[in-house]
């Protein structure tokens, strides 16, 4: 069984405060786009490899020992509650960078709760996979609903929104910088906005450029240089909207379809089209 675990960026992105269990509270809204990871597990005749699960990957290199891997994670959280659960064989081909703010990782571990729902017939419904979604990561829940959505709390309350991107090409660029969650938020100082980013999506595109706002994007900025670089080379080249994705590293712009020219990148920076 084959799936192909999609990325998203983030709607603005705003850290109100630091709760008393580490986590931070936040609001954002999630949009899925279509630059996809492929995903392939099947039921292995013997308990070779990690515990019952066999893991392989290619494309993007995963650095670490797979046993941290959210695909494997996914495998042993629901092998606790259903044991019935055989071995698998399973092979993640990476093509959403890492560490770059689009929600890769986090959507190949929702993803693969999801495949192995199919393959076992566990009967689980999407309330279900949300909560073992959880324990994978705060984002992860967002990829088994996989449409818009308004996220506060850690972004793992979830209200479906209702904004449609079609009509705009999405640029993705990442200049290769892996940026860790913990360096990210080493920047922050937690601040409740005065505008919600919910009531800011409801203006035209062309006016988000004065009040949608990452909160990450001003420290790490100043941390690495090529994003600012990136982001005003998007709005020269006729981006109507441009800005930091997540806590990671990439950089989006939407441009109008009809806006005739390609964008043309920095030798070093790797674009994608979401």
């Amino acid at each position: 069984m084959v799936v192909f675990p999609n990325c998203k960026i983030n709607l603005g992105l705003n850290i109100i405060r630091k709760r008393e269990d580490g986590y931070h509270d936040l609001e954002t809204v999630f949009y899925p786009l279509s630059l996809r990871d492929a995903l392939e597990a099947i039921r292995s005749p013997d308990s070779t490899g990690n515990n019952g699960i066999h893991f392989t990957q290619s494309g993007i290199l995963i650095p670490g020992d797979h046993s941290t891997n959210l695909c494997v994670k996914a495998w042993h959280l629901l092998r606790k509650d259903f044991p019935q659960m055989g071995p698998v064989t399973c092979h993640l081909h990476k093509v959403i960078p890492m560490g770059a703010g689009l929600g890769g990782g986090s959507a190949d571990g929702a993803f693969m709760l999801q495949l192995l729902n199919q393959l076992y017939h566990l009967g689980m419904e999407e309330k279900d996979l949300r909560e073992y979604a959880l324990q994978l990561g705060s984002d992860c829940p967002f990829f088994i609903s996989n449409t818009p959505c308004f996220a506060t709390g850690r972004g793992e309350i979830l209200e479906p929104y209702p904004i449609d991107l079609s009509a705009y090409r999405i640029i993705l660029v990442n200049p290769g910088i892996h940026i860790s969650t913990a360096q990210a938020f080493a920047g922050i100082q937690p601040t409740r906005p005065g505008v919600s980013i919910s009531r800011i999506l409801q203006q035209p595109v062309a006016e988000w450029r004065d009040q949608l706002f990452n909160d990450f994007e001003k420290s790490l900025s100043q941390i690495h240089s090529k994003l600012a670089a990136i982001k005003t080379a998007l709005y020269d080249q006729g981006a109507v909207y441009a800005s930091l994705t997540g806590t990671g590293s990439t950089v989006y712009g939407l441009f109008d379809k009809n806006h005739p020219q390609p964008f043309v990148p920095h030798s070093d920076w790797k674009v994608y089209e979401g």
